[in-house]
């Protein structure tokens, strides 16, 4: 009994080891199925995949990397996956515009360098930044700025539609066409509020805490860098430049105008000068320097520039200037920003002349100002400016050496006549 049973017990576990050698074929087999089903399909999705990025780059050039970023190991797949997502998925597929989402992608590699005046610049915002320092351009004629991240009017231009519809220089821009300001950049503002001449925008602006509306129709904007004109006191005369801004016509228009009042100083004709620099939003900073070299000696450092990536630039007096002895005053306000700032400050560090009005501005940063493949291009702050007696004034301003403010009554623009500023500056040339 005890053989047969021992034989039976045998021949149970052989049939049970084929019987579970079977099942285990079984489940290889259904194992190996799923794992070649499974890498098929991710095969596919994949192939799928790369040839929608293929028929993606079929548009898109020089994909190859900057030797620059060689040490970084910046892996672009996320950006392709993310623009491939956008294009697959986006409902409105009408708003799928690839240059613009290029441009787009550009602005944010910019912003996210967090500094207000580090912008891109797409081919037509380039043209428009090239044509404000020409001095042409069709809008509402304001110069506009940051304050606290937050769209301020730096200044209406003179005869503009935005001055005679009484905008003023500190207001903030909440809304352009009911459409919030708020995280805009100086590019995206202008682009919004300029526009074809006889055309309407609606800003909704707030000063002092209030808002209110005004709808403006937008013209052909000509601003002149340099404006002369003469008041006169007890049978004598005094010039007065007003300086717009810093552009590509200053240096000439600039010549032509102190070769003038040279020639008046030299005839006893006028008692003196006034530099208007109100309102003047700046432009380029070899302009100050120019116009600074007209009032002080040879060899004089005007303003010094500072960096921790470029060498020190001091910028110097380097030709003789035609009104080295003649009276200056010069008229500052909040609207006053960059190379204005570095006019004032320069005349006032070395005492040769007296500022009066408001604290200026603020901006003490550099920016340099490049062109683009296609007509983009790109401002980059690269270094912050430093006044010959060691002032960095940025975010500070210039203090006036007499204070004087226009107050005007609600809905009134600054006149002649309510001028006490200019009236001021009048003064202290003929006592």
């Amino acid at each position: 009994m005890s053989t047969v049973e021992s034989i039976g017990f045998c021949h149970l576990d052989f049939n049970r080891f084929m019987f579970t050698k079977k099942i285990t074929n079984i489940l290889l087999l259904l194992s190996l199925g799923v794992f070649l089903f499974g890498t098929g399909l991710k095969l596919g999705q994949y192939k799928e995949k790369i040839e929608r990025i293929g028929q993606l780059n079929n548009s898109v050039f020089n994909t190859k990397r900057s030797p620059l970023l060689d040490d970084k190991k910046l892996d672009f797949e996320l950006f392709w996956e993310t623009w491939e997502e956008l294009e697959r998925k986006f409902i409105d597929k009408s708003k799928i515009d690839k240059q613009k989402m290029y441009f787009g992608a550009i602005k944010g590699m910019v912003s996210a360098l967090e500094d207000p005046y580090t912008f891109f610049l797409t081919p037509e915002e380039n043209k428009e930044s090239r044509d404000d320092l020409a001095g042409k351009f069709e809008g509402i004629g304001a110069q506009l700025g940051l304050q606290d991240n937050r769209i301020t009017v730096v200044a209406p231009l003179k005869n503009s539609p935005a001055q005679k519809s009484g905008i003023k220089a500190g207001d903030f821009i909440n809304e352009v066409d009911d459409k919030s300001t708020k995280g805009w950049t100086l590019p995206q503002a202008v682009s919004k509020i300029r526009g074809t001449r006889g055309t309407k925008v609606k800003l909704t602006l707030e000063r002092s805490s209030k808002e209110f509306e005004v709808v403006i129709v937008r013209e052909q904007i000509k601003v002149e860098s340099v404006e002369i004109s003469y008041e006169k006191r007890k049978n004598q005369s005094v010039a007065i430049i007003k300086l717009n801004q810093f552009g590509d016509n200053t240096n000439d228009e600039w010549d032509k105008t102190a070769e003038e009042i040279a020639e008046k100083w030299q005839r006893d004709e006028i008692k003196g000068l006034i530099i208007d620099l109100r309102d003047n939003p700046g432009g380029y900073l070899d302009g100050s320097v120019y116009v600074a070299s007209e009032f002080l000696p040879k060899g004089k450092l005007v303003v010094k520039q500072t960096s921790t990536t470029q060498d020190e630039k001091s910028y110097q007096v380097k030709r003789e200037g035609k009104l080295l002895d003649i009276p200056l005053v010069v008229i500052i306000n909040k609207g006053s920003a960059s190379a204005s700032e570095i006019l004032a400050g320069a005349l006032r560090d070395y005492k040769r002349a007296r500022l009066i009005g408001e604290k200026s501005f603020g901006k003490g940063s550099v920016q340099e100002a490049t062109n683009l493949k296609g007509g983009a291009g790109i401002h980059i702050t690269v270094a912050k400016w430093i006044l010959p007696k060691g002032d960095w004034i940025n975010s500070k301003g210039i203090e006036p050496d007499i204070k004087v403010e226009n107050k005007l009554k609600e809905g009134t623009t600054l006149t002649r006549e309510n001028d006490q500023q200019l009236e001021k500056a009048i003064k202290q040339l003929i006592k």
